[in-house]
């Protein structure tokens, strides 16, 4: 736009005129993008941490409140529904009326629902701590989205696997965190993790600044985007296929996150320390895949990496099953870092299939991947109990055969 023809040689001579201010914030957003995906990442990670301690303590919470399994469940239950089926309407909202220090605000429901839990004295005040948690992550997923692509200067799947790469980190260290600090002093000392949400509030406030002054470009892009978007027909289509991938993904993960332990324990007799190393290798190589898949998919096609990293890990899940104690750690860590390379790729490509539409597509896929993974260890874990765990990851092997049909996938910026 800047550089004038051969042909118009009269103007080859003439001075660049400065950008108008539509251009700026985005030239600026690409100077500012990577302190902004640092503190994007930081969140992220304070975000799922927080998260991830509510399964964590569930061991004390049954015997505090003396709860069964069903009860159990309905907690589960309800942070499912406010963090995953709340996502895609709060996109909606927001793709029409961006709201910048939505992000702050949805965190301090994450604040309020850590200090009710860490006071709560009966049932229906654990449920109320838990979807307010859940309702702060369904806030924060969409929007953080949205930022990560803004500041990305053009580098989407970058931006985006640093963003993820927080999140990764935070839910494995949750767990560690709660191990450590809240079962050995118990129920009240949730309140701790209230210091994790107050930096994040922080952030994201600071965050919400650099938002609120970028938006109108972020909007404009969006609107010249639709014009190339892809026919309504392939769009839906598309979006069905990547949801079939994002099950086969996110219930082979279910397989291992939620039952990897009890797998080692079950067939090499392992102890419960050792096997819990195991499985904190895997959740590294799943962190390390998940920074990886982004800058790929932005060198070579977002296709290619979905296509290689759902299918690609098909022989490594069926040797799987039948390797030795050595085999398998190699294996799960090959799987881990192959496995997670997708899921920056199929939301930017989303993003790109129906530009314009940032919010609602992040919400919906990450609320549908949380979904998927809540089902896929509900699912796995009843299939368990009748057939084994060993017999569950013979089965399991066969999901990434599912990648198959990534053949199908459209370029998004090739108008049909």
């Amino acid at each position: 736009m800047r550089n004038p023809s051969p042909a118009s040689g009269a103007l080859a001579d003439a001075p660049i005129t400065p950008p108008d201010p539509v251009e700026r914030p985005a030239e600026s957003a690409a100077r500012t993008a990577f302190p902004i995906l640092a503190m994007l990442s930081v969140c992220h990670l304070l975000n799922d941490l927080i998260q991830s301690l509510l399964p964590a303590i569930y061991p004390l919470l049954k015997q505090s409140f003396s709860l069964d399994f069903g009860q159990i469940g309905l907690i589960t239950l309800t942070f499912q529904l406010t963090a995953s089926l709340l996502q895609p309407f709060v996109g909606i909202y927001t793709d029409k009326r961006p709201m910048p220090y939505s992000l702050a605000i949805g965190m301090g429901f994450t604040l309020g629902g850590l200090l009710l839990l860490s006071h709560a004295t009966t049932f229906p005040v654990l449920l109320l701590a838990a979807a307010l948690i859940g309702s702060g992550s369904s806030v924060f997923h969409p929007e953080s989205s949205r930022v990560a692509r803004m500041a990305s200067g053009g580098q989407h799947g970058l931006a985006q696997s640093l963003f993820q790469v927080g999140g990764n980190v935070g839910s494995a260290s949750g767990p560690l965190l709660a191990a450590f600090i809240v079962m050995p002093r118990g129920q009240g000392s949730v309140a701790w993790f209230a210091i994790a949400a107050l930096v994040a509030i922080v952030l994201l406030a600071r965050i919400g600044g650099w938002y609120a002054t970028h938006i109108r470009a972020h909007r404009a892009a969006g609107i010249a985007q639709r014009a190339h978007a892809l026919p309504r027909r392939t769009v839906i289509a598309t979006l069905l296929v990547l949801g079939v991938l994002i099950f086969s993904k996110y219930f082979y993960l279910a397989s291992i996150s939620s039952y990897y332990t009890f797998y080692l324990m079950q067939k090499f007799q392992l102890g419960a320390q050792s096997a819990q190393l195991h499985l904190f290798a895997f959740l590294g190589a799943v962190a390390a895949g998940t920074l990886v898949g982004g800058p790929v998919g932005d060198r070579i096609g977002r296709r290619y990496v979905i296509w290689g990293s759902i299918l690609g890990v098909l022989p490594f899940t069926l040797l799987l099953p039948h390797a030795s104690l050595f085999w398998t750690t190699v294996l799960t860590i090959v799987i881990g870092l192959v496995l997670s390379s997708a899921f920056s790729a199929i939301i930017v490509y989303a993003q790109e299939l129906v530009p314009g539409r940032t919010g609602v597509i992040a919400g919906l896929f990450f609320g549908f991947a949380f979904g998927m993974g809540g089902l896929g260890a509900a699912v796995l874990g009843e299939l368990a109990d009748h057939i084994g765990i060993e017999a569950v990851y013979g089965i399991c092997a066969w999901l990434p055969a599912l990648g198959l049909l990534a053949w199908f996938l459209p370029d998004p910026r090739v108008k049909a």
